[in-house]
Protein backbone atom coordinates (compact mmCIF):
# COMPACT_ATOMS: atom_id res chain seq x y z
CA UNK A 1 0.00 0.00 0.00
CA UNK A 2 1.69 3.35 -0.86
CA UNK A 3 1.85 5.64 1.88
CA UNK A 4 -0.52 8.68 1.37
CA UNK A 5 2.67 11.79 0.86
CA UNK A 6 5.36 11.99 -1.89
CA UNK A 7 7.72 9.69 -0.83
CA UNK A 8 10.37 11.34 -2.26
CA UNK A 9 10.76 14.04 1.00
CA UNK A 10 9.40 12.13 4.25
CA UNK A 11 11.40 14.44 6.57
CA UNK A 12 10.94 17.72 7.34
CA UNK A 13 14.66 18.98 6.20
CA UNK A 14 13.64 17.73 2.48
CA UNK A 15 11.07 19.96 2.24
CA UNK A 16 13.22 22.97 4.06
CA UNK A 17 15.93 21.94 1.26
CA UNK A 18 13.86 21.80 -1.44
CA UNK A 19 11.97 25.27 -0.28
CA UNK A 20 15.22 26.89 -0.13
CA UNK A 21 15.47 26.30 -3.82
CA UNK A 22 12.15 27.14 -5.04
CA UNK A 23 11.51 30.48 -3.59
CA UNK A 24 13.81 33.83 -3.62
CA UNK A 25 16.02 34.10 -0.97
CA UNK A 26 14.39 36.96 0.36
CA UNK A 27 11.27 34.79 1.62
CA UNK A 28 12.86 31.60 2.79
CA UNK A 29 15.15 33.91 4.67
CA UNK A 30 11.97 35.33 6.01
CA UNK A 31 9.88 32.51 6.70
CA UNK A 32 13.22 30.51 8.05
CA UNK A 33 14.79 33.57 10.44
CA UNK A 34 14.09 34.21 13.88
CA UNK A 35 15.56 37.45 15.19
CA UNK A 36 18.94 39.13 16.55
CA UNK A 37 21.01 36.37 16.66
CA UNK A 38 18.56 33.23 16.23
CA UNK A 39 19.12 32.22 20.02
CA UNK A 40 15.50 31.04 21.00
CA UNK A 41 14.40 30.18 17.61
CA UNK A 42 17.03 27.32 17.48
CA UNK A 43 16.00 26.94 21.37
CA UNK A 44 12.29 26.42 21.08
CA UNK A 45 13.61 23.03 18.86
CA UNK A 46 16.19 21.71 20.67
CA UNK A 47 14.79 21.92 23.96
CA UNK A 48 11.71 20.64 23.10
CA UNK A 49 13.52 17.68 21.91
CA UNK A 50 15.27 16.82 25.25
CA UNK A 51 11.56 15.66 25.97
CA UNK A 52 11.65 11.99 26.47
CA UNK A 53 9.30 9.39 26.22
CA UNK A 54 9.09 5.68 28.31
CA UNK A 55 7.20 3.19 26.15
CA UNK A 56 4.79 0.50 27.85
CA UNK A 57 5.32 -2.06 25.78
CA UNK A 58 3.76 -5.05 27.84
CA UNK A 59 0.43 -3.06 28.10
CA UNK A 60 -2.70 -4.01 26.30
CA UNK A 61 -2.86 -1.98 23.00
CA UNK A 62 -4.88 -2.51 19.77
CA UNK A 63 -4.46 1.26 18.00
CA UNK A 64 -3.67 4.60 18.97
CA UNK A 65 -6.84 7.26 17.85
CA UNK A 66 -5.55 10.95 17.01
CA UNK A 67 -8.92 12.11 17.13
CA UNK A 68 -9.20 15.01 19.67
CA UNK A 69 -11.92 17.36 21.29
CA UNK A 70 -11.05 20.73 21.37
CA UNK A 71 -14.17 24.08 22.20
CA UNK A 72 -16.97 21.35 21.75
CA UNK A 73 -15.05 20.36 18.06
CA UNK A 74 -13.39 16.70 17.46
CA UNK A 75 -10.88 17.07 15.52
CA UNK A 76 -9.00 14.22 13.68
CA UNK A 77 -5.38 15.04 14.65
CA UNK A 78 -4.13 16.90 17.95
CA UNK A 79 -2.48 19.79 15.61
CA UNK A 80 -3.85 22.82 13.12
CA UNK A 81 -1.61 25.18 11.05
CA UNK A 82 -0.28 28.61 12.91
CA UNK A 83 -1.32 31.81 11.38
CA UNK A 84 1.75 33.32 9.42
CA UNK A 85 1.79 36.34 8.26
CA UNK A 86 2.93 37.32 4.44
CA UNK A 87 1.98 33.46 3.10
CA UNK A 88 1.52 34.04 -0.32
CA UNK A 89 5.41 36.19 -0.56
CA UNK A 90 6.64 32.44 0.14
CA UNK A 91 4.37 30.58 -2.21
CA UNK A 92 2.00 32.04 -4.37
CA UNK A 93 -2.03 31.29 -2.76
CA UNK A 94 -0.47 29.63 0.07
CA UNK A 95 -2.74 30.70 2.74
CA UNK A 96 -6.01 29.10 0.28
CA UNK A 97 -3.68 25.74 -0.16
CA UNK A 98 -3.14 25.35 3.63
CA UNK A 99 -6.55 26.09 4.18
CA UNK A 100 -8.15 23.75 2.41
CA UNK A 101 -5.78 21.01 3.53
CA UNK A 102 -6.46 21.53 7.02
CA UNK A 103 -10.20 21.71 5.86
CA UNK A 104 -10.26 18.19 3.95
CA UNK A 105 -8.47 16.56 6.82
CA UNK A 106 -10.59 18.23 9.60
CA UNK A 107 -8.04 20.39 11.55
CA UNK A 108 -7.95 23.93 12.55
CA UNK A 109 -6.55 26.45 10.03
CA UNK A 110 -5.47 30.09 11.84
CA UNK A 111 -5.86 32.94 9.67
CA UNK A 112 -3.54 36.18 10.39
CA UNK A 113 -4.44 39.47 10.37
CA UNK A 114 -1.44 40.21 8.20
CA UNK A 115 -1.44 37.63 5.20
CA UNK A 116 -2.47 37.51 1.94
CA UNK A 117 -5.99 35.75 1.72
CA UNK A 118 -8.83 37.62 2.65
CA UNK A 119 -11.12 37.00 5.77
CA UNK A 120 -14.22 35.70 3.28
CA UNK A 121 -11.91 33.85 1.37
CA UNK A 122 -10.79 31.32 3.81
CA UNK A 123 -14.41 31.43 5.70
CA UNK A 124 -15.93 30.28 1.84
CA UNK A 125 -12.92 27.87 1.49
CA UNK A 126 -13.35 26.14 5.20
CA UNK A 127 -17.60 26.53 5.15
CA UNK A 128 -16.70 28.60 8.18
CA UNK A 129 -14.61 26.33 9.89
CA UNK A 130 -11.66 28.29 10.93
CA UNK A 131 -9.80 30.27 13.43
CA UNK A 132 -8.86 34.32 13.06
CA UNK A 133 -5.76 35.79 14.68
CA UNK A 134 -6.01 39.09 15.80
CA UNK A 135 -3.39 42.18 15.72
CA UNK A 136 -5.04 44.45 17.77
CA UNK A 137 -5.61 47.65 15.94
CA UNK A 138 -5.22 51.13 17.19
CA UNK A 139 -8.52 52.30 15.79
CA UNK A 140 -11.52 50.37 17.68
CA UNK A 141 -13.61 51.09 14.74
CA UNK A 142 -11.25 48.98 12.43
CA UNK A 143 -11.13 46.28 14.87
CA UNK A 144 -14.88 46.02 15.27
CA UNK A 145 -15.41 45.61 11.67
CA UNK A 146 -12.45 42.79 11.04
CA UNK A 147 -14.01 40.85 14.33
CA UNK A 148 -17.54 41.57 12.48
CA UNK A 149 -16.18 40.25 8.81
CA UNK A 150 -14.70 37.21 11.02
CA UNK A 151 -18.37 36.90 12.56
CA UNK A 152 -19.90 36.94 9.06
CA UNK A 153 -17.18 34.33 7.56
CA UNK A 154 -18.36 31.91 10.19
CA UNK A 155 -15.33 32.07 12.40
CA UNK A 156 -15.76 30.57 16.06
CA UNK A 157 -12.25 31.00 17.54
CA UNK A 158 -10.57 34.24 17.82
CA UNK A 159 -6.83 34.46 18.55
CA UNK A 160 -5.93 37.54 20.14
CA UNK A 161 -1.88 37.92 19.89
CA UNK A 162 -0.39 39.65 22.76
CA UNK A 163 3.37 38.86 22.15
CA UNK A 164 4.18 41.65 19.17
CA UNK A 165 4.27 44.89 21.49
CA UNK A 166 7.13 45.48 19.02
CA UNK A 167 8.13 44.34 15.61
CA UNK A 168 11.38 41.78 16.26
CA UNK A 169 14.60 42.70 15.26
CA UNK A 170 15.07 40.61 12.35
CA UNK A 171 18.75 41.12 10.17
CA UNK A 172 18.14 39.08 7.00
CA UNK A 173 14.94 41.09 6.21
CA UNK A 174 16.37 44.71 7.15
CA UNK A 175 19.29 44.02 4.67
CA UNK A 176 16.57 42.44 1.84
CA UNK A 177 14.46 45.80 1.93
CA UNK A 178 11.44 43.24 3.12
CA UNK A 179 8.19 44.94 2.65
CA UNK A 180 4.86 43.96 0.96
CA UNK A 181 5.30 44.13 -2.19
CA UNK A 182 8.91 43.48 -1.72
CA UNK A 183 11.09 45.91 -2.68
CA UNK A 184 12.60 45.01 -5.93
CA UNK A 185 16.63 45.75 -5.56
CA UNK A 186 18.54 44.41 -8.06
CA UNK A 187 19.36 41.80 -5.65
CA UNK A 188 15.81 40.87 -5.34
CA UNK A 189 15.17 40.45 -9.29
CA UNK A 190 18.07 38.18 -10.10
CA UNK A 191 16.41 35.92 -7.33
CA UNK A 192 13.99 36.22 -8.50
CA UNK A 193 14.55 35.55 -11.84
CA UNK A 194 16.30 32.47 -10.61
CA UNK A 195 13.65 31.03 -9.36
CA UNK A 196 10.82 30.94 -12.58
CA UNK A 197 8.35 28.77 -11.06
CA UNK A 198 7.95 31.10 -7.99
CA UNK A 199 7.89 33.90 -10.33
CA UNK A 200 5.27 31.94 -13.13
CA UNK A 201 3.15 31.37 -10.28
CA UNK A 202 2.71 35.08 -8.50
CA UNK A 203 2.13 36.17 -11.84
CA UNK A 204 -0.58 34.00 -12.27
CA UNK A 205 -2.30 34.31 -8.63
CA UNK A 206 -1.36 38.18 -8.53
CA UNK A 207 1.08 40.04 -6.62
CA UNK A 208 1.37 39.24 -2.64
CA UNK A 209 -0.99 42.10 -0.54
CA UNK A 210 -2.42 42.11 2.79
CA UNK A 211 -5.30 41.12 1.60
CA UNK A 212 -7.68 41.84 4.92
CA UNK A 213 -6.15 45.33 5.27
CA UNK A 214 -6.73 46.11 2.07
CA UNK A 215 -9.97 48.09 2.11
CA UNK A 216 -8.97 50.20 4.69
CA UNK A 217 -5.76 51.16 2.81
CA UNK A 218 -5.30 54.66 1.02
CA UNK A 219 -4.63 53.44 -2.61
CA UNK A 220 -1.51 54.29 -4.11
CA UNK A 221 0.90 53.77 -1.22
CA UNK A 222 4.60 53.54 -1.74
CA UNK A 223 6.62 51.15 0.18
CA UNK A 224 7.32 53.51 2.49
CA UNK A 225 4.36 54.96 3.44
CA UNK A 226 3.09 51.46 3.08
CA UNK A 227 5.48 50.45 6.29
CA UNK A 228 4.64 53.64 7.78
CA UNK A 229 0.89 52.66 7.35
CA UNK A 230 0.79 49.14 9.02
CA UNK A 231 3.22 50.58 11.98
CA UNK A 232 0.50 52.90 12.55
CA UNK A 233 -2.24 51.37 12.12
CA UNK A 234 -1.84 48.43 14.67
CA UNK A 235 -1.05 49.38 18.42
CA UNK A 236 0.69 45.50 19.30
CA UNK A 237 0.36 45.88 22.86
CA UNK A 238 -2.92 44.76 24.83
CA UNK A 239 -3.73 45.21 27.82
CA UNK A 240 -6.72 44.82 29.98
CA UNK A 241 -8.48 47.76 28.67
CA UNK A 242 -8.14 46.54 24.91
CA UNK A 243 -9.48 43.10 25.64
CA UNK A 244 -12.51 43.49 27.79
CA UNK A 245 -14.61 45.05 24.77
CA UNK A 246 -13.56 41.86 22.25
CA UNK A 247 -14.95 39.61 25.46
CA UNK A 248 -18.24 41.89 25.22
CA UNK A 249 -18.64 41.41 21.63
CA UNK A 250 -17.25 38.01 20.41
CA UNK A 251 -19.35 35.42 21.11
CA UNK A 252 -17.16 32.52 20.33
CA UNK A 253 -14.38 30.87 21.27
CA UNK A 254 -11.13 33.40 22.52
CA UNK A 255 -7.90 32.58 22.92
CA UNK A 256 -5.01 34.60 23.84
CA UNK A 257 -1.90 33.60 21.83
CA UNK A 258 1.62 34.50 22.54
CA UNK A 259 1.65 33.58 26.80
CA UNK A 260 4.72 32.90 28.14
CA UNK A 261 4.03 33.44 31.44
CA UNK A 262 2.18 32.45 34.61
CA UNK A 263 0.95 36.06 35.52
CA UNK A 264 -0.30 36.36 31.88
CA UNK A 265 -1.88 32.90 32.34
CA UNK A 266 -3.73 33.84 35.35
CA UNK A 267 -5.04 37.29 33.70
CA UNK A 268 -6.32 35.34 30.80
CA UNK A 269 -8.47 33.39 33.19
CA UNK A 270 -9.40 36.33 34.89
CA UNK A 271 -10.49 38.39 31.48
CA UNK A 272 -12.72 35.14 30.31
CA UNK A 273 -10.65 33.57 27.83
CA UNK A 274 -11.46 30.02 26.94
CA UNK A 275 -7.80 29.26 26.34
CA UNK A 276 -4.10 30.18 25.50
CA UNK A 277 -1.50 29.76 23.24
CA UNK A 278 1.96 29.17 24.70
CA UNK A 279 4.31 30.80 22.25
CA UNK A 280 6.98 32.99 21.64
CA UNK A 281 6.02 33.86 18.34
CA UNK A 282 8.47 31.25 16.70
CA UNK A 283 11.34 33.13 18.08
CA UNK A 284 10.85 36.24 16.01
CA UNK A 285 10.45 38.53 18.55
CA UNK A 286 12.44 37.99 22.02
CA UNK A 287 15.84 36.19 21.51
CA UNK A 288 16.00 36.78 24.99
CA UNK A 289 13.16 35.14 26.27
CA UNK A 290 12.52 31.31 26.76
CA UNK A 291 11.72 28.57 24.54
CA UNK A 292 7.79 27.78 24.84
CA UNK A 293 8.50 24.16 26.04
CA UNK A 294 10.15 25.70 29.29
CA UNK A 295 7.17 28.42 29.49
CA UNK A 296 5.02 25.97 28.97
CA UNK A 297 5.34 23.44 32.07
CA UNK A 298 5.02 25.32 34.81
CA UNK A 299 2.04 27.10 33.22
CA UNK A 300 0.37 23.55 33.21
CA UNK A 301 1.39 22.89 36.35
CA UNK A 302 -0.36 25.61 37.78
CA UNK A 303 -3.23 26.07 35.46
CA UNK A 304 -4.18 22.78 33.27
CA UNK A 305 -7.80 22.06 34.08
CA UNK A 306 -9.12 26.01 34.02
CA UNK A 307 -8.60 26.69 30.97
CA UNK A 308 -7.21 24.84 26.97
CA UNK A 309 -3.66 24.97 27.14
CA UNK A 310 -2.17 25.20 24.25
CA UNK A 311 1.18 25.62 22.51
CA UNK A 312 2.88 26.96 19.09
CA UNK A 313 7.32 27.26 18.41
CA UNK A 314 10.00 25.11 17.70
CA UNK A 315 7.27 22.14 16.59
CA UNK A 316 8.59 20.32 13.55
CA UNK A 317 7.53 17.06 13.59
CA UNK A 318 5.39 13.81 14.73
CA UNK A 319 7.60 13.29 17.00
CA UNK A 320 7.40 17.03 18.21
CA UNK A 321 3.51 16.85 18.63
CA UNK A 322 4.17 13.83 20.75
CA UNK A 323 6.68 15.82 23.31
CA UNK A 324 4.32 18.57 23.73
CA UNK A 325 1.52 16.67 24.49
CA UNK A 326 3.44 14.70 26.80
CA UNK A 327 4.09 17.77 28.90
CA UNK A 328 0.61 18.85 28.82
CA UNK A 329 -0.97 20.68 26.18
CA UNK A 330 -4.17 20.12 25.05
CA UNK A 331 -3.21 20.89 21.55
CA UNK A 332 -0.73 22.26 19.41
CA UNK A 333 0.20 24.24 15.75
CA UNK A 334 2.72 24.29 13.56
CA UNK A 335 3.68 27.13 11.16
CA UNK A 336 7.00 26.97 9.37
CA UNK A 337 6.68 23.18 8.77
CA UNK A 338 3.85 23.64 6.98
CA UNK A 339 4.86 26.24 4.60
CA UNK A 340 8.03 24.88 4.09
CA UNK A 341 5.77 22.16 2.63
CA UNK A 342 3.74 24.79 0.74
CA UNK A 343 7.24 26.23 -0.65
CA UNK A 344 8.59 23.00 -1.68
CA UNK A 345 5.50 21.15 -2.84
CA UNK A 346 3.10 23.82 -4.19
CA UNK A 347 -0.61 22.60 -4.07
CA UNK A 348 0.19 19.30 -2.94
CA UNK A 349 2.21 20.88 0.47
CA UNK A 350 -0.79 21.14 2.63
CA UNK A 351 -2.15 17.30 2.04
CA UNK A 352 1.66 16.14 2.59
CA UNK A 353 2.43 17.77 5.67
CA UNK A 354 -0.61 16.78 7.08
CA UNK A 355 -0.32 13.12 6.30
CA UNK A 356 3.35 12.97 7.40
CA UNK A 357 2.59 14.49 10.69
CA UNK A 358 -0.07 12.27 11.23
CA UNK A 359 1.98 9.24 10.75
CA UNK A 360 4.65 10.12 12.30
CA UNK A 361 2.54 10.80 15.40
CA UNK A 362 0.24 7.87 15.21
CA UNK A 363 4.02 5.70 15.01
CA UNK A 364 5.23 7.20 18.31
CA UNK A 365 1.83 6.43 20.08
CA UNK A 366 1.56 2.78 18.97
CA UNK A 367 5.51 2.71 19.52
CA UNK A 368 4.79 4.00 23.45
CA UNK A 369 1.40 2.14 23.91
CA UNK A 370 -0.84 5.10 23.98
CA UNK A 371 -4.35 4.47 23.33
CA UNK A 372 -5.43 8.09 23.27
CA UNK A 373 -3.63 11.65 23.03
CA UNK A 374 -4.69 12.39 26.49
CA UNK A 375 -2.57 9.27 27.80
CA UNK A 376 0.74 10.79 26.21
CA UNK A 377 1.66 12.20 29.69
CA UNK A 378 1.76 8.83 31.22
CA UNK A 379 5.30 8.28 29.00
CA UNK A 380 6.44 11.21 30.24
CA UNK A 381 9.88 11.23 31.37
CA UNK A 382 10.38 13.65 34.07
CA UNK A 383 13.52 14.99 34.91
Amino acid sequence: MNPPYNTNYPGIDDLRKRAKARIPRFAFEYLDGGCNEDVNLHKNTSELREVELKPHYLSPHTESNLKTDLFGVTYDAPFGIAPVGLQGLMWPNAAEILAKAAFKHNIPFVLSTVTTSSIERIGEITEGKFWFQLYHPADNSLRDDILKRASEAGCKTLCVLCDVPTFGFRPRDIRNGLAMPPRMTLANMLQVMGRPNWAINTIIHGQPEFAIMKKYMPKGLNMAQLGAYMNATFSGRVNEEKIAPIRDMWKGNLVLKGVASEQDTEMAIRLGFDGIIVSNHGGRQLDAGQSSIKSLSPIVDKFKDKLSIMMDSGLRSGPDIARTLACGADFTFLGRTFMYAVSALGTEGGDHMINILKTQLKQVMEQVCSAEVFDLPNHLIKK
